[in-house]
């Protein structure tokens, strides 16, 4: 099957009052997404060190080393459904359920101030990513199907989660999952980032091993020979751990509000 390629998305698009409408949550506009957690390597400066910062009528101490994550492009197979649903496995025409091996993802969201991360509330955040086939709904073949997509708002702790599967592979891509995130879906100047999540190439081939993956074939892109997953993807790889039958992982994402 041919695939049109990937383009790079602008940076902090304005999105229109029909994007917005219906949705929860607010942050500040014009600013950068920073990852926060252990120090990497990557472009970006960093913070160390402990900080206590005071979040309404609490007080949270965080460890503050927050590095910048790089932005990749949406690529041509989103698809702003509007799903809200944690399962996204779900085919919601007739109930089915897509195969693969579970993987439920975690994201944690937070705001910098330069010093600390505290948790941000309210941030939409949008995935969609191909099947074990390597097979993407509402496009091509597939229009009008809505699996592994879906969107969550991130609550109190800065937290939104997803069950999902091990993503398959398609012609000229390493193995990836997309996202987007908007801080501020009710506003009519919302600021939006996106980019790509990947895979450790060793457990991708013994995943890929299995069925229903093996009936593709043998990928033809590891991460070392994707190009996008060049700019920057070393910082945007997830780090699984196994869970029941699957995997699980969490990804920490803040927004720097020092660069607005």
């Amino acid at each position: 099957m041919k695939r049109d390629p990937e383009q790079k998305v602008e940076a902090g698009r304005n999105l229109s009052r029909r994007e917005m409408l219906g949705l929860m949550g607010s942050a500040a506009a014009a600013i950068v997404f920073v990852g926060c957690g252990p120090e990497q390597s990557g472009s970006g400066s960093t913070t160390g060190g402990a900080a206590t910062v005071a979040t309404g009528e609490t007080t949270a101490e965080t460890a503050a080393s927050c590095t910048v994550r790089p932005e990749q492009t949406e690529g041509p197979y989103f698809v702003d459904e509007m799903l809200n649903r944690s399962d996204i496995r779900i085919e919601s025409s007739d109930g089915s359920v897509s195969e693969g091996v579970p993987l439920d993802l975690t994201f944690k969201v937070s705001r910098s101030d330069g010093s600390s991360c505290v948790p941000l509330a309210g941030a939409l955040v949008d995935i969609w990513q191909c099947d074990a086939l390597g097979q993407y709904s509402d496009v091509e073949g597939n229009v009008g199907k809505k699996f592994l997509r879906g969107y969550q708002v991130t609550d109190q702790s800065g937290t939104a989660q997803f069950t999902t599967v091990y993503p398959g592979w398609y012609q000229g891509r390493a193995v990836h999952i997309h996202f987007k995130i908007r801080d501020s879906p009710e506003s009519d100047q919302g600021y939006e980032f996106t980019s790509q999540l990947y895979f450790d190439d060793a457990l991708t081939d013994e995943v890929h091993s299995q069925q229903p993956y093996a009936e593709k074939g043998e990928r033809d892109r590891r991460n070392s020979d994707d190009g996008i997953y060049g700019g920057g993807g070393n910082e945007l790889t997830l780090q699984l751990t196994p869970a029941g039958e699957g995997y699980a992982g969490t990804f920490d994402i803040a927004l720097d509000t020092t660069h607005g």
